[in-house]
């Protein structure tokens, strides 16, 4: 059965975010009803799940390397979206982002005050991407540089987990039909399956917010179609911790998201990065 092999530090494997930087992430997310800029949630999101990625393979020994994560920004330029000491490097183990956030900001977070209510406490924050809104799409050029870091990650552990590519974007690709560069990326694989692209697409295009569709039916645009045709059907366990969190699934649930709001980002995170056991 495929996707179900074990990711051990011997036998890791890759966790890539595509994220869109063009200018038109300085649009508020989601309606429109709320004030927070796209490029902000999801640089956000992306920060707190690799904290919370980091946390869950710590050990006493340390982070253990079952991933090795690459954020990779595309706008202005495509390439590397690490900041601070990471800057510049594409593919990094999962205990070197542990040890080389950028700098540590100070959040407020809300939490019980143990009489019913919420009380404001200060938090640490690692940042280790900006937000950045600038320039166009070049979505097609961002998955042909991905399919050239899952390309030499599938020679060098061809038993692994297959990659997952996760991208993240506003608009319409402008550099070309992004397909021909979705069908690089998906066209590697390793003897636990194809690698695995999906897709969120926070569009100001309108229609109704879909989460996990299993059919292109009520998607308001050819555009969102084509996203939804270049996403790979979720494996059983992500179906499996999908179905938990409420969304109809069926064998035939792709990895897409469309018109999402900062509560869907951040689920779409986490259901998309869900790894089998860890060894």
């Amino acid at each position: 059965m495929p996707y179900t092999a074990e990711i051990s530090r011997a036998n890791p494997t890759a966790i890539v975010f595509l994220v869109d930087q063009s200018t038109s992430m300085t649009d508020p997310i989601g309606d429109g009803s709320a004030t927070h800029r796209k490029a902000d949630v999801v640089a956000d999101a992306i920060n707190r799940l690799l904290t919370e990625l980091s946390v869950k393979c710590a050990k006493e020994e340390g982070v253990r390397d079952y991933f090795h994560v690459a954020v990779i920004g595309y706008g202005s330029t495509v390439g590397s979206a690490f900041v601070g000491e990471l800057a510049g490097r594409d593919l990094v183990p999962l205990s070197q982002v542990a040890d080389y956030p950028a700098r540590m900001e100070e959040r407020i977070k809300k939490v019980p005050d143990g009489a019913g209510g919420l009380v404001e406490t200060h938090v640490k924050f690692p940042v280790w991407m900006d937000p950045v809104a600038h320039g166009g799409t070049p979505m097609n050029r961002a998955l042909r540089y991905t399919a050239q870091l899952v390309r030499d990650w599938v020679h060098r552990y061809p038993g692994c987990f297959p990659p997952i590519v996760l991208n993240l974007t506003d608009g319409e690709a402008n550099d070309g039909d992004p397909t021909e560069g979705s069908d690089e990326v998906t066209s590697h694989a390793t003897a636990d399956g194809g690698v695995l692209l999906f897709n969120l697409h926070v569009s100001d295009s309108g229609g109704e917010p879909t989460a996990f569709p299993d059919s292109e039916a009520g998607l308001p645009d050819a555009y969102a179609r084509q996203l939804f045709a270049m996403s790979s059907t979720l494996p059983s366990h992500m179906r499996s911790y999908a179905a938990s969190q409420g969304h109809a699934v069926s064998e035939y649930t792709r990895g897409f998201v469309y018109n999402a709001d900062i509560t869907s980002v951040v689920q779409f995170l986490d259901i998309g990065t869900r790894a089998t056991e860890l060894r």
